[in-house]
C-alpha cells in the first residue's frame, strides 16, 4: 500500500510538471492570429480574450475595410491604428498570420479560405461553415489540398455540459441506445436584443447568411447531433420555416423546425428568432433513460432503473474542454491537440451540417421530406 500510494504521488508530481511545461510551451511560442472582417456579433468573442490576455496566441492584424467600424472597435478596446488594414491579401502578405479568424458574413468565408489556404494559412470560421454545399465543398478541397486546419467555432462547443453529454452518452449505460434528441436554440430575434446594424444586415440576407433562424440557429441541432452520434449520416430531412414577423424580417425566414431522421433515432431541431429568452438547450432520449443539458453548465440525468432525476452542475474542472475557443484553435495548430472525429469544430461534422442544412432549406420550399 505505502508503495502504491508513493507511485501515485509521483505520478501526480510528474503530470504536473508536464501541465507547467505545456502551459510554459504554448506562452514561448504563441500562435499568430489575424481577424478577417468584424461585422460579426461574435467579434466581442476575440477582441475580449485579447484584451485580457492569452498566452496561447496574439492578435497581428485585422482586415476590415469598414472605416467606421474600425473607429468603433479602437476606441472600445483601444486597438493600435497599425494592426488595421483594408486588403486582405495585403494584411496576409505583410503580416504572415498563422491562422486567421473569420468574423464576416457567412457567405464571405470561401473567400478567406481561398485567400488563406494557398498560403498554408489555417482557418477558423464562426458558424455555421458555409452557405451552401457547393461553398462547402470548395472549402474542404482548399483545406485538404493545401494541408490546413479548418475549424468552425460553436459557442456550444466550449460547454462543459456539451462534453459531459457526449461522454455520458457513449460512454456509460445512462441513456441506453439513442432514440431521440431535441435541441432548443435561438432568442427574441436580432432586432429585439440590439444586435448592431452592420451585423443585422448580412445575417438577415437570404444570400449572405443563407437564410434566417434556419440557417443562424438550426446549424446547433444538425452539429450536436453529428457529434453525439459520431458521424451518423442522416436518412432524410424535413423541415418547415415560419416569417411569424414578416414586418420585421421580409426577406428571411424567423422560426424553422428540422426533424433530421437517422437508421435509429431522430433529431428534433426547433432554431427561432421567436423565443422569449435566449436559450441553448438540449433534450437526449435514449430507451434507458435521458440526459438534459439545460445549458452551459448544468445536466440532468435520469435512468429507468432509478427513475430519480439527478441534477448536476458540470464545470471545466470536471471534464476536459477547452471554454476558449481560440486557445484550442492554438492547441491544435501546434499539435497539442487532436481533434476527434467529428468533434463539433471538426470539417468532417461541418460537411454534414451544411448537408443538413441545406435539404432543410429545399424541404421548407417544396413542402416534402428531403432523402439523403
Amino acid at each position: 500500500m505505502k508503495l502504491f500510494k508513493h507511485f501515485l504521488a509521483v505520478l501526480l508530481v510528474l503530470s504536473f510538471q508536464f501541465v507547467k511545461v505545456e502551459a510554459q510551451a504554448a506562452q514561448d511560442n504563441p500562435v499568430l492570429f489575424a481577424v478577417a472582417r468584424m461585422n460579426h456579433g461574435h467579434i466581442s468573442f476575440i477582441l475580449d480574450r485579447v484584451k485580457k490576455g492569452s498566452p496561447d496566441y496574439r492578435l497581428a492584424g485585422i482586415y476590415e475595410p469598414d472605416q467606421e467600424l474600425v473607429r468603433k472597435y479602437s476606441k472600445t478596446y483601444n486597438l493600435d491604428s497599425s494592426l488595421f488594414y483594408d486588403n486582405l491579401d495585403k494584411m496576409l502578405e505583410e503580416v504572415k498570420p498563422e491562422a486567421v479568424l473569420a468574423f464576416g458574413p457567412t457567405f464571405d468565408h470561401l473567400s478567406v479560405v481561398e485567400a488563406c489556404a494557398p498560403r498554408g494559412i489555417h482557418v477558423m470560421v464562426e458558424k455555421p461553415l458555409a452557405v451552401s454545399m457547393n461553398h462547402a465543398t470548395k472549402m474542404k478541397a482548399l483545406a485538404d489540398r493545401y494541408k490546413i486546419h479548418l475549424l468552425v467555432n460553436y459557442e456550444t462547443s466550449w460547454y462543459p455540459s456539451t462534453a459531459k453529454a457526449w461522454q455520458l452518452l457513449n460512454d456509460s449505460t445512462i441513456a441506453g441506445t439513442l432514440r431521440k434528441v431535441v435541441v432548443h436554440d435561438g432568442h427574441e430575434g436580432p432586432v429585439e436584443i440590439g444586435t448592431s446594424k452592420e451585423f443585422r444586415s448580412w445575417l438577415t440576407d437570404p444570400v449572405l447568411n443563407g437564410g434566417g433562424a434556419l440557417t443562424d440557429f438550426g446549424c446547433y441541432g444538425a452539429n450536436l447531433m453529428t457529434y453525439l452520434t459520431n458521424g451518423i449520416q442522416p436518412l432524410s430531412v424535413t423541415a418547415i420555416t415560419r416569417q411569424l414577423k414578416p414586418l420585421v424580417y421580409p426577406k428571411v425566414d424567423d422560426d424553422a423546425v428540422i426533424i433530421v431522421s437517422y437508421p435509429e433515432s431522430e433529431c428534433i431541431i426547433q432554431a427561432s428568432w421567436n423565443w422569449p429568452f435566449s436559450r441553448k438547450d438540449m433534450e437526449i432520449y435514449g430507451d434507458k433513460g435521458y440526459i438534459m443539458a439545460d445549458n452551459n453548465y448544468d445536466i440532468r440525468v435520469k435512468t429507468a432503473a432509478t427513475r430519480n432525476e439527478v441534477k448536476r452542475r458540470i464545470t471545466a474542472n470536471d471534464i476536459e474542454v477547452y471554454e476558449d475557443p481560440f486557445s484550442y484553435f492554438a492547441g491544435v495548430i501546434r499539435g497539442r491537440i487532436k481533434m476527434r472525429n467529428y468533434n463539433p469544430y471538426s470539417i468532417e461534422n461541418n460537411m454534414i451540417v451544411v448537408k443538413i442544412l441545406d435539404a432543410a432549406r429545399k424541404s421548407a420550399k417544396t413542402g416534402k421530406s428531403i432523402r439523403l
